[in-house]
Parts: structure tokens; C-alpha cells; sequence
């Protein structure tokens, strides 16, 4: 009787043991997937170019108008949804996307005058220029207005940590 009290005094020593330690890797891992879960799913997609300074700035054509323009990528193989999201310079000048869908893998450019939209550009049908040659900073957010990506240029221009200039 002594034999068997010993082996399953071991066992429940063994069994406490493992359940102790499935407790501490359930205690390490829980709060890292809760956190995961509370945190937003930030988009890839980024502003991959602004072509903002051209000769004929001045010039207040459409053709002038449309070759100041940004440039989104989407580098993923994903399509990501715009609707909601803004694009905006230091002034304010706001553009809004609605119903447009950026394919995977694929590149949009946002030009400042008129034109008829296409899945490769959109036009913000404004009559002036929106981004300033000097200095000047493209923001884009989401539906959310949270912050996706960032680009200044410029005397004025700054660096937010994680944002690309």
C-alpha cells in the first residue's frame, strides 16, 4: 500500500506541476492576445509619392490642376475599402474617397483638378492647387480618422515616430 501511495502521491505532484505551468503560459499569453484583439488593424496602404512642385505652378489649368497630384499604394493581396477616408494637406484642404475600392497590389494617384474618375485616378475637382511646393504635409486617415500614413516635404517639414516622411 505504501507503493502505491508514493506513486500517486508523485502523480499528483506531476499533475500540479503541469497544471501550474499550463496556468503561467495561459497568464503570459491571454493578455498579449486581448491586446492584439483592442488593437486597430492599421492598413498598408501608404502614400508612395506626391508630385506637388512642376514648372507652371502658377498656371490655373485643369492640366496644371491634374499633374499636381498624390499617390496611394496598396502593397498587400488584399483590396482595401477607402470609403470614409481622407486625405488632407496643412491648410485643411480635405479630400474624402467615397465607393472607391483600392485593388491589391495596385496604385491610385488623387490629382487636384477635374477629370472623370478611373480605377487608376481620382479627381478631387478643385480649381486651385492644393499642395504647397515649399513645404507642406499629405496626411491620410481612415474612415476612423486614424492616422495611416504621412509624407512632408519641405522647409516646415517633420518626422511623427513610425510615420514615413
Amino acid at each position: 500500500m505504501s507503493a502505491s501511495v508514493s506513486v500517486s502521491a508523485t502523480a499528483r505532484r506531476v499533475s500540479a506541476a503541469a497544471l501550474a505551468a499550463g496556468a503561467l503560459v495561459l497568464a503570459a499569453v491571454l493578455p498579449a492576445a486581448a491586446a492584439d484583439q483592442a488593437r486597430p488593424q492599421h492598413s498598408k496602404v501608404r502614400i508612395s509619392a506626391v508630385q506637388h512642385d512642376f514648372p507652371g505652378h502658377g498656371d490655373r489649368s485643369n492640366r496644371s490642376l491634374n499633374r499636381e497630384r498624390v499617390q496611394l499604394t496598396n502593397p498587400t493581396r488584399r483590396a482595401v475599402d477607402l470609403d470614409g477616408w481622407t486625405l488632407a494637406d496643412e491648410d485643411g484642404h480635405t479630400y474624402t474617397f467615397h465607393h472607391y475600392r483600392l485593388a491589391a497590389r495596385s496604385t491610385v494617384r488623387i490629382h487636384t483638378g477635374a477629370g472623370r474618375d478611373t480605377r487608376s485616378d481620382l479627381y478631387q475637382n478643385r480649381r486651385r492647387h492644393v499642395w504647397d511646393s515649399d513645404s507642406d504635409t499629405a496626411t491620410l486617415r481612415d474612415d476612423r480618422g486614424r492616422l495611416v500614413d504621412e509624407s512632408s516635404w519641405g522647409r516646415g517639414s517633420h518626422h511623427r515616430p513610425g510615420v514615413r516622411r
